[in-house]
């Protein structure tokens, strides 16, 4: 795990707004204290490309959260095109096609992309509902290591499994973890969780933060309060691992 890595740098707050009006609304409210956004499916398609353009220009780091999965040539021209915004991360889902597509589309650009392995919102009978023969653990072990062995740059999964897939993908694949949830805050749709502390002792590098932060009264206030834990959690890091 990177541990030169700030930690104000470690946290990325998912702009899950319904519009760039409130996007923007939000980012000033936090002000200098977050570096790093989310741009997912819905505020993209409320015109989030022009506002993620304008944060990587300020000087923000952008991660656009769109999970693309499609023929190879729609993968690697989309990613070719989000490569231009200036963005630093991209997701695309975990299977080989689309994985070695987006790399294609990336050459030449410092766009970095990560592998979705499975969303959190998933547990062991949704997989099974959808006709997988493996439980999530599995899964996800099987499309680290294909991630690892095409040349992706990092992963999203969930903090639970971190530690199962770090020594399959090394030191410097970048560990990507949702589903964090400081403690007390409500669950809302993950199922697989962990607290923020916790996620960063575990392995994890960076962690996303939606509604704990942007639902908040003072949601500067709830990031620095995330960015402490993470803090704290640091040290804990090679003591974690060895355990």
């Amino acid at each position: 795990m990177p541990t030169e890595i700030a930690p104000r740098d470690r946290l990325i707050v998912a702009l899950d707004l319904p519009g760039v009006a409130e996007a923007e609304a939000m980012i000033a409210r936090l002000g200098e204290a977050v570096t790093f956004y989310k741009i997912g499916m819905e505020l993209t398609y409320a015109g989030g490309l022009g506002l993620a353009g304008r944060l990587a220009a300020e000087g923000k780091h952008v991660f656009m959260d769109l999970k693309l999965h499609d023929i190879p040539t729609t993968v690697e021209r989309a990613t070719r095109q989000i490569a231009r915004l200036g963005a630093r991360f991209l997701t695309v889902h975990g299977f080989s096609q689309s994985m070695t597509a987006a790399l294609a589309g990336a050459a030449g650009s410092s766009l970095e992309l990560l592998a979705v392995t499975v969303m959190t919102s998933y547990d062991d009978d949704d997989l099974a509902a959808a006709g997988y023969a493996m439980g999530v653990k599995e899964l996800v072990a099987r499309r680290a290591v294909q991630a690892r062995e095409i040349g992706i740059h990092g992963l999203i999964l969930s903090p639970e499994e971190t530690q199962l897939v770090r020594p399959l993908v090394g030191p410097d694949m970048q560990l990507v973890t949702p589903g964090i949830r400081p403690a007390g805050s409500d669950v809302g749709d993950q199922k697989r969780i962990m607290t923020p502390r916790l996620a960063i002792a575990g392995g994890a590098d960076r962690l996303v933060v939606g509604r704990p932060v942007t639902g908040a009264a003072d949601p500067a206030a709830a990031a620095e309060s995330i960015v402490a834990d993470i803090a704290g959690a640091v040290p804990l890091v090679d003591k974690t691992n060895r355990a």
